[in-house]
């Protein structure tokens, strides 16, 4: 077999430039999917079945459905009805934040909960309102606990963001793709795709681990 480096250093910035693509809309979806997350891991544990039963719902749905396929109703349906048009990087990022609500949703959910009752009630004796005790009381310790959860979470986005491809989002597989279908090859594009995601992640992780040792 013979393996063709030259057709690799010819799409090497293309490929560059779709990693900054993966890069910046993982990270914006994993964002807003925390914000919306949040969210919807407080309305979950809600007492009012009015605010319960939609999150569950919310998280049942996104959780039990293809990423894929709802890449594609955000894509060809949401984004042209709210916007008029498709536009591939704004149906990128609402997709991904969406699906990352769904599972952030729960890690809040799991953080919150592992934190003792107790110290709620400790906070609400001395005068605290019930949002000053989750603020500074129970969120603080809650996050210490969830940021495994949280990093796996965006090492999972990140290699998601794969599907993005279909979309014609010129991420990194969209380049290989792209460099498949030029030299009708397939070892090159997709090896040197598979050893980008291996560089991503493996950074992200030793980064978390890192963030985990100081946070303690």
């Amino acid at each position: 077999m013979d393996f063709r480096f030259d057709i690799i250093g010819d799409y090497f910035p293309l490929i560059m430039r779709g990693t900054l693509y993966t890069i910046c809309i993982s990270f914006a979806s994993i964002i807003l999917g925390s914000m919306l997350g949040l969210g919807v891991g407080l309305g979950k544990m809600s007492r009012f079945w009015i605010l319960r039963w939609p999150m569950q719902a919310y998280i049942n749905f996104f959780r039990g459905t293809p990423l894929l396929v709802q890449i594609f109703i955000v894509h060809f349906a949401f984004v042209p009805l709210v916007y008029g048009k498709t536009n591939a990087i704004a149906a990128a990022v609402v997709a991904l934040s969406l699906n990352a609500a769904a599972y952030t949703a729960e890690i809040f959910r799991a953080g919150i909960q592992s934190i003792d009752k107790g110290q709620t009630e400790a906070a609400l004796s001395i005068g605290m309102t019930h949002w000053q005790a989750m603020r500074y009381i129970v969120l603080p310790q809650a996050v210490k606990r969830m940021i495994p959860a949280f990093g796996n979470e965006f090492i999972v986005l990140l290699k998601d963001s794969s599907l993005l491809t279909f979309i014609t989002v010129p991420e990194i597989m969209y380049w290989s793709n792209a460099m498949k279908a030029q030299y009708i090859r397939v070892w090159e594009p997709y090896l040197t795709a598979a050893l980008v995601y291996f560089v991503l992640t493996y950074t992200l992780n030793k980064l978390l681990v890192w963030i985990e040792r100081r946070v303690q």
